[in-house]
C-alpha cells in the first residue's frame, strides 16, 4: 500500500513523536523548539492497517508547513532527525512502543478472539478461516505487538481499538428501479420482495439489529411510499432521492456521506444466509464471494487487495456491501462529492468512490456463494425461493395463459432498454423468443390502451407492424414474437432514411380507418393539464404556447385527407428484418396512432432525430419523390413546431413523475420556438414573391 519513502516518513513521525513524548531528557535548543511544535499542534500518530498514502502525505505536508513556520525545513528536519536518531534506536523504539501495522489475517483472527475465548490454535483457525500456519504466526505477532496477553486474550489496547472502530450504523440503498427485476418491479420495489416470506430489506435491517446497530438510513427513490412503515416498525430514517430515475446509487450515497464513518453499506437486494455484520470491525472491507463472474471488474489477489480486471474477464462476484471506519469514510465522502459534480457519473454506482488507481482502497471480505445472494433478476428469486408469491405477478400470468405453458417455462428473462413510455423484457417460452411490453409510471393517463388494440386489429396480416401473440387493452400489456437479427433505422444514413419513408409513404397510400383521432393541439392541451397547476419548467412558455398555436389555420387551411397516421413514427419503430432472404421494414409501437394528417409521421421523425433545417429538407424530399410544394413544406414546419411543443409537454408531465429525458426534453422546446420562426421567415418570404 506505502511507498519505500512514505513508509520511512511514517517511521520517522512515529519515532519522533514517541521517543521526544516519554524521553524529556537531552533536548536542544532545536530539539526544544521542534518538538513544541508537535506538541502544540496536539497531533499523535498511530500506525494502523487503515492508515492510507494520502493520509501520510497529508501528515507530512501539515508538518512541513509547522516546521517551515518555525524556521526548520522539511529537509532540515530529517538531518537533524536522523542525526539523532540511528536505524537500531528507531527499531528499539518502535518495537518497545509495539507501534505495529496489523494485515488483515491478524486483524481477523484478533475479531475472532474478542468475539470468542481461544481454545486452540485448530479451532481458532477454523473460525476464522485462516489455515493453521497463518493462526501461529499471527498469534505470536499480536502477542509481540500488546493486542494480546500471553494468555492469548485481547488486552486494553485491543478492546479500545476495537471500540474506536466498532460499527455504528448503516445505509440501505434501495432508491433504484431495480430494471432487471422485470416483471415483478412493477408491482414491487425491489428491496420489499420477500425470500420465504420475510421482505429483503427487513431481514437486513433484523441482522444489523442482532449485532446492536439502530442507527439505520433508508435511501428511497422508486416506491419510496413503500417504504414508510420501516419508520414506526424499525426506527429507520429515510432519505428521499429525487434523482433516482436520471442518476445511479453514487447519488444516493451521496445524500448520506456524513454518515458513512464506521458504518456499513448495504444494497436493498441482498439475502444473506447468515448474519454477515459484526459487532467489531477492525478495518474496511469490501464483500465479494468466491464465484467467478464475468460481470465483475474485480478480482481478489494474495494479500487480499480487490484489484480491477479487464472487461468480461472475469473477477469476484461483487456483492455490494461494505465498511468503512473512520478514516477511509472521510476519503471516499470526499470522492463522492467530487465524482457527483461531473455529468459523466451521472449513472455511475457508489463503488467508483473506492478506486484508487488500478486497486480499491479497502480490502476484500470474500463469502461462499451460497452464503450471500445479490437478488437481481425473477429467476434469481425463483431459484432461491420457487414458492414465492411474488413470482405470481399478473405479467406471468399472462405469458402462462397466452401460450399454454407453465411459470418454469418462462426462463432467459432479460430486460430490454427502457423506453420513453414502456418497460419490456425478452424471454423464451417453448424455445421461441418473445418481447413482453409493461407499461411505464402514469401511462395510463397518456395512452388509450383500447384505441391502441382496435389499431392492431386493423394493421394486422398486412405485414406492417411486428407479430403480435396478445395484446391486452385494460392494463397494455402486449407479447410480440421476437424479430430475430432486427436493427433499426439509423437517422443518419440517407440509404436507411430513404427506404423508411418509401415503406411509411406505402403505409399512408393504403388509407386506413379508424374510429379516433390524434389531435395535435387537444392533446398539448391535454398534457398541460397534466401537470396539475404547476407551471411550466420553461420561462417564456405561455409566449411560445401562443405561437404555436397562431399556426393553427395554416394546417387546417392546408390539411389533406385524413388517414390512419402512425404519430411516433420515428427511426426506433423501424425495424428492418430479413424475412425469406428479403429485407422488410416493420413500423412497431403503435400506441400512439389514430386518424390524422399522414405528414404528421414526416415531422414527428425529423424532430426525434433531431435534425437541423437542412436534414429536414431532406427528409422532406425522402418521402416526396414526385416533389414538395411550398405549402406542404411550410405545413411540415408547423407540425414540426407543433410536435415539438406536445412531446414537450409530454416531457414534463414525465418530468413530475421522476423521469428526465436530458437533451430530448430541451430539444423538443426549441423546435416549438425555432420553427415558428422558420415558419413566418417562409411565409414573408412567399408573401414578396406574391
Amino acid at each position: 500500500m506505502y511507498t519505500n519513502a512514505q513508509k520511512r516518513d511514517l517511521l520517522h513521525l512515529n519515532g519522533f513523536y514517541q521517543y521526544y513524548k516519554n524521553l524529556n531528557s537531552g533536548f536542544n535548543r532545536s530539539h526544544h523548539k521542534l518538538y513544541s511544535v508537535i506538541k502544540t499542534n496536539g497531533v499523535t500518530f498511530e500506525i494502523t492497517n487503515t492508515a492510507t498514502p494520502d493520509f501520510i502525505k497529508n501528515i507530512i505536508e501539515k508538518f512541513s508547513t509547522n516546521i517551515n513556520r518555525n524556521e526548520h525545513n522539511l529537509q532540515k528536519w530529517r538531518l537533524m532527525f536522523n542525526k539523532v536518531f540511528t536505524k537500531r534506536k528507531i527499531r528499539k523504539i518502535m518495537k518497545e512502543r509495539k507501534c505495529k501495522i496489523m494485515n488483515k489475517q491478524e486483524s481477523d483472527i484478533l475479531n475472532t478472539l474478542l468475539l470468542e475465548p481461544f481454545i486452540n490454535q485448530r479451532i481458532l483457525a477454523e473460525v476464522s478461516g485462516h489455515s493453521l500456519g497463518v493462526v501461529n504466526r499471527s498469534l505470536k505477532e499480536l502477542i509481540k505487538a500488546d493486542y494480546l496477553d500471553e494468555s492469548i486474550r485481547p488486552t486494553v489496547k485491543a478492546i479500545t481499538e476495537f471500540k474506536q472502530k466498532t460499527p455504528q450504523r448503516a445505509v440501505i440503498l434501495a432508491a433504484g428501479f431495480g430494471m432487471r427485476m422485470v416483471p415483478i418491479n412493477t408491482e414491487m420495489p425491489k428491496g420489499l420482495l420477500k425470500v420465504n416470506g420475510e421482505p429483503l430489506i427487513e431481514r437486513i435491517i433484523k441482522q444489523l439489529h442482532e449485532v446492536g446497530i439502530k442507527e439505520i438510513y433508508v435511501v428511497v427513490g422508486f416506491m419510496k411510499e413503500k417504504y414508510e412503515y420501516l419508520i414506526d416498525e424499525y426506527c429507520v430514517e429515510l432519505v428521499v432521492n429525487a434523482d433516482y430515475a436520471a442518476k445511479n446509487n453514487l447519488h444516493s450515497i451521496k445524500l448520506v456521506k456524513e454518515h458513512l464513518e464506521n458504518a456499513y453499506i448495504i444494497p436493498c437486494d441482498i439475502w444473506c444466509d447468515r448474519n454477515p455484520f459484526h459487532r467489531h470491525e477492525l478495518y474496511s472491507w469490501y464483500m465479494v464471494s468466491d464465484m467467478v463472474v464475468n460481470e465483475s471488474n474485480v478480482r481478489v489477489n494474495r494479500k487480499m487487495e480487490l484489484v480491477t480486471v479487464p472487461e468480461s474477464s472475469g473477477g469476484n462476484a461483487m456483492i455490494g456491501i461494505c465498511y468503512l471506519v473512520k478514516e477511509d469514510a472521510d476519503t471516499v465522502a470526499k470522492c463522492i462529492e467530487e465524482l457527483c459534480k461531473n455529468q459523466r457519473y451521472d449513472g455511475a454506482f457508489w463503488e467508483e468512490a473506492l478506486y484508487n488507481k488500478d486497486r480499491m482502497i479497502v480490502l476484500a471480505r470474500v463469502v461462499h456463494s451460497a452464503d450471500v445472494v445479490e437478488i437481481n433478476t425473477y429467476e434469481q428469486l425463483r431459484e432461491i425461493d420457487s414458492n414465492s408469491n411474488q413470482l405470481k405477478t399478473d405479467a406471468i400470468q399472462a405469458i402462462c395463459n397466452v401460450l399454454k405453458a407453465k411459470p418454469e417455462a418462462v426462463t432467459n428473462i432479460t430486460v430490454l432498454k427502457k423506453g420513453m413510455t414502456n418497460r419490456s423484457f425478452l424471454f423464451t417460452c417453448k424455445g421461441k423468443k418473445y418481447i413482453m411490453r409493461i407499461s411505464g409510471e402514469g401511462t395510463d393517463q397518456l395512452i388509450n390502451r383500447r384505441q391502441e388494440a382496435a389499431v392492431y386489429q386493423v394493421i394486422q396480416g398486412k405485414h406492417i407492424c411486428d407479430d403480435i401473440a396478445y395484446i391486452n387493452p385494460q392494463n397494455g400489456y402486449k407479447i410480440t414474437e421476437f424479430l430475430e437479427g432486427a436493427r433499426v433505422c439509423n437517422p443518419l444514413n440517407y440509404e436507411d432514411v430513404k427506404k423508411c419513408m418509401m415503406r411509411l409513404h406505402a403505409f399512408h397510400d393504403l388509407k386506413l380507418k379508424v374510429n379516433h383521432e390524434f389531435d395535435i393541439f387537444w392533446q398539448t392541451e391535454f398534457y398541460e393539464t397534466l401537470w396539475d397547476g404547476m407551471p411550466s419548467i420553461y420561462k417564456d412558455y405561455e409566449k411560445t404556447k401562443a405561437n404555436v398555436l397562431s399556426l393553427k389555420p395554416y394546417i387546417d387551411a392546408h390539411v389533406g385527407e385524413k388517414v390512419l397516421t402512425h404519430i411516433d413514427a420515428v427511426p426506433d419503430n423501424f425495424l428492418f428484418v430479413e424475412k425469406d432472404g428479403k429485407e422488410e421494414i416493420r413500423l412497431i409501437d403503435w400506441e400512439y396512432a389514430g386518424m390524422q394528417d399522414p405528414h404528421v409521421d414526416v415531422a414527428m421523425f425529423c424532430i426525434y432525430s433531431l435534425y437541423n433545417k437542412r436534414q429536414v429538407d431532406r427528409l422532406i424530399a425522402a418521402y416526396f419523390t414526385e416533389g414538395c410544394s411550398d405549402e406542404i413544406r411550410i405545413k411540415i414546419y408547423c407540425y414540426i413546431a407543433a410536435c415539438g411543443l406536445l412531446w414537450s409537454n409530454w416531457c414534463e408531465y414525465k418530468r413530475n413523475l421522476g423521469v428526465e429525458f436530458g437533451e430530448y426534453s430541451l430539444r423538443q422546446y426549441r423546435y416549438a420556438k425555432d420553427y415558428y420562426r422558420i415558419v413566418q421567415e417562409e411565409l414573408k418570404k412567399q408573401g414578396e414573391e406574391e
